[in-house]
């Protein structure tokens, strides 16, 4: 199982998201994600998050809030587990990101953005300040297309 990390930077009710537009076989390209990736042998969670930060955005974290879990998984592919962070807390000047163009995005616009059908699902539950974990299960064909998604207990 592939263990990667996604952190949302937030200030002022804005929200740092990257367009991934400068990778030719992106599978994320053209759409609005948080930065992160994945987790190296002998990192922690947190520290791929932090270092993910530091290396997407140029940004340190001074303090991560845990939101939880979600595996992707797609058809004929290794399950993706992701762990899900936001920081209001970090320091730094903003640099160029080599893996798309970083863009601070009102919280009230954040829905209506080119985002992964998965994503859209736990973001509103970030955006409404829920406070307890989630855990979701996103299921998405070959095509990627979000099939069917549950979520489950913590």
């Amino acid at each position: 199982m592939k263990k990667t990390t996604l952190v949302y930077l937030i200030k002022n009710h804005q929200w740092l998201m990257l367009l991934r537009n400068k990778k030719a076989h992106d599978v994320n390209h053209g759409k609005w994600i948080g930065v992160g990736g994945k987790v190296e042998e002998n990192e922690s969670v947190e520290e791929c998050a932090i270092r993910e930060v530091y290396e997407e955005t140029g940004y340190h974290i001074d303090e991560l809030s845990y939101h939880g879990i979600v595996y992707f998984k797609y058809a004929d592919e290794e399950i993706e587990k992701m762990y899900v962070y936001s920081s209001k807390k970090f320091h730094g000047e903003e640099k160029e990101c080599d893996e798309g163009t970083l863009a601070w995005k009102k919280e009230d616009e954040i829905l209506n953005l080119d985002l992964w059908e998965g994503d859209r699902i736990f973001l509103q539950e970030m955006i409404q300040s829920h406070v307890k974990p989630f855990v979701y299960e996103l299921f998405y064909d070959k095509d990627s297309n979000l099939k069917n998604y549950r979520k489950l207990e913590e």
